[in-house]
């Protein structure tokens, strides 16, 4: 026990980036006592035991390595949370289990980050957030409105907490996008523009360096992963373009540049084995379904929803698979990433013909193909 304990302040001292000193001034100690603990050279009084877990926010089971119950009980609360994540059902009882969980595991980053995505669905679903159309050619962020939303302040406060915990690279490339976006959306602008200084450029990102780091198949593999990342990060740009220039705003003209996005999808995923990026692909034909229904086009939108309808049932196709590489020549050595949560709601086909005009809405009722889009 002495020395898991010894091993066990240093793991936890170093993973909050204190110094023996700060631990020892916190406890009322000598740094050589520290340092001795630390060295296995002995371990602290029984009484200050409890002072050093409240010191790493930890219980005292956790700090004598007793981990066995509370990995399990954490496997739980995350598995719970994903699963009221993704039905969308009653996001509160989540937030509140989530918080419970928090108090009782403060040092533990999975949680806090399943919170701050509940957050932010729970402050979508209650308040949305606004833009707002300028005399000029954009449409801005409705800083007054946003800005109050406490659902999303709160879920930036946590996301922060996490990045200073050391989460994992996936996770950052998880979470920092929507720190930026929601920064932004609130009017802080500086704060996001921070937040972005800290991260590399495309050009030395991982993504893009592993393609000249690697020969054979490895290398292939990386080249493959490098293309589906600048993809969906050209569509992200180009579909915010098109949605707040307000020269390319529901214009078949903003229509046309998201079909290049989409173009270039198709090119990468020749054979139509999308996986994850089904999703993608919906997401753009259902702005260009949106877009040519408002200038009066129905014929071509009608062939957008089409296309937005067949690639929403090929993504729960493939959520409801286990099946996780690709087929297609360019992206055959790439294994699909699965999303900790959706990017669209649970009953998806429903949500396809939202915010369409109702001209457009009964020519799609009429066609026994779509008949699940209008399903209770």
């Amino acid at each position: 026990m002495q020395i898991k304990l010894g091993e066990k302040i240093r793991e936890l001292r170093r993973r909050d980036s204190r110094t023996q000193e700060a631990l020892a001034d916190a406890l009322g100690v000598s740094g050589q006592a520290v340092s001795r603990w630390e060295a296995n050279g002995g371990y602290p009084d029984i009484e200050i035991i409890p002072a050093i877990a409240n010191y790493f926010n930890i219980s005292i089971d956790e700090l004598f390595g007793y981990n066995g119950e509370r990995d399990e009980k954490i496997r739980k609360i995350l598995n719970k949370a994903d699963e009221m994540i993704n039905a969308q059902d009653d996001i509160e009882s989540c937030i509140d289990m989530l918080r419970n969980a928090v108090s009782e595991f403060p040092s533990e980053a999975q949680i806090l980050i399943r919170l701050g995505y509940a957050l932010l669905w729970d402050g979508y679903k209650k308040h949305g957030a606004r833009r707002l159309s300028t005399n000029e050619d954009y449409a801005v962020n409705d800083i007054e409105f946003n800005s109050k939303n406490e659902n999303f302040i709160e879920a930036l406060t946590i996301f922060q907490k996490a990045l200073n915990m050391g989460i994992s690279h996936d996770d950052r490339c998880e979470i920092i996008p929507l720190m930026v976006r929601h920064y932004a959306i609130m009017g802080n602008y500086d704060k996001a523009e921070e937040l972005c200084d800290k991260q590399d450029s495309v050009i030395i990102s991982s993504e893009c360096l592993r393609t000249n780091a690697a020969e054979g198949e490895r290398r292939e593999k990386y080249q493959g992963e490098a293309l589906i990342a600048l993809t969906r990060q050209l569509k992200n740009v180009m579909g915010t373009m098109v949605w707040t220039k307000m020269s390319l705003y529901m214009k078949e003209s903003g229509a046309r540049k998201m079909l290049g996005i989409a173009h270039l999808y198709e090119l990468i995923f020749d054979d139509g084995n999308c996986g994850e990026y089904h999703a993608d692909l919906m997401s753009i034909y259902k702005t260009c379904t949106s877009f040519e229904a408002k200038v009066g086009n129905i014929e071509a939108a009608l062939s957008y929803f089409d296309l937005q309808f067949y690639h929403a049932k090929k993504y729960e196709e493939f959520r409801k698979t286990d099946i996780n590489n690709f087929s297609a020549q360019l992206v055959s050595k790439v294994l699909s990433p699965r999303s900790k949560f959706p990017v669209a709601p649970v009953n998806l086909c429903k949500s396809l013909i939202k915010n369409l005009p109702e001209n457009l809405i009964e020519i799609i009722k009429k066609d026994k193909r779509y008949a699940e889009c209008f399903r209770s």
